[in-house]
């Protein structure tokens, strides 16, 4: 009777096991993360397949977390809208966009930093800002927006500031050199990778802002809150493993 007893018990556990393993091995939940084209950090490369750093990172804290993600480009405004409606669930950015405050969350984790600087050329002095701005060219990447401080700065009709937009931040880069614009309002990594590519050497700037990048999970993806907890905790659970998740 007591071997009877002990088969069955073996049995039961071995059912729940593989009940478990089940479970375990099912269909991840699939995330879709949304980003806009920001190289070295997300960019879609010749083929349209997303790449860049905080892409790859992305994926490896969902992964970890249990989920799958699917990326995709969308200009800015289109990106936000899908914050606000939930049709792009993650967005790996900056936070603190007025516009998406009340329909998005935040990871308390900080993956990693922005820089804002505007650039000069070397013959120009070093601008006191804002009074040096009256009436001057600034260059701008098409599709960027940026944040109050600064969006306040370029569109104060006070200074009169002439908008140059160009599509990528090489051409940026060449405006300025040909004196199609006084300044360069732009991100410094970028600008680093595309100032490296033209082989241009090294321009003066002054900062403007320092950025946190974050993990943005829109308030309407299914578990927000489950979902943002969990990229914390993958976050910290990879971390103290010893891999190593710092951005350029």
């Amino acid at each position: 009777m007591p071997k009877i007893c002990c088969l069955v018990l073996i049995a039961a556990l071995w059912g729940s096991l593989s009940h478990a393993e089940t479970l375990a091995d099912g269909p991840q939940p699939v995330v879709q993360v949304g980003f806009y084209e920001f190289p070295p950090y997300s960019y879609s490369d010749s083929q349209g397949r997303p790449r860049g750093a905080i892409l790859t990172l992305t994926e490896r804290l969902l992964a970890h977390a249990g989920y799958r993600a699917e990326l995709r480009s969308y200009p800015g405004a289109r990106l936000y809208s899908g914050l606000q409606d939930g049709s792009v669930q993650v967005w790996p950015g900056a936070p603190g966009k007025p516009e998406l405050a009340a329909h998005t969350l935040e990871t308390h984790t900080q993956v990693g930093e922005i820089v804002l600087n505007l650039y000069f050329r070397r013959d120009t002095q070093l601008p006191r800002i804002p009074d040096d701005l009256k009436g001057r060219g600034i260059i701008l990447i098409s599709g960027y927006t940026y944040w109050q401080p600064t969006n306040d700065l370029i569109n104060d009709p006070a200074l009169a500031i002439q908008q140059h937009r160009t599509g990528t931040h090489t051409a940026a880069l060449e405006m300025l050199q040909r004196r199609r614009g006084d300044f360069l309002l732009d991100y410094q990594t970028p600008v680093e990778q595309a100032r490296r590519r033209l082989g241009m050497g090294e321009l003066p700037f002054v900062q403007l802002q320092r950025l946190p990048l974050k993990l943005i999970v829109s308030r309407y993806a299914p578990g927000a809150e489950a979902l943002r907890d969990a990229l914390d905790r993958a976050y910290q659970e990879l971390q103290a493993s010893g891999e190593d998740l710092r951005l350029p």
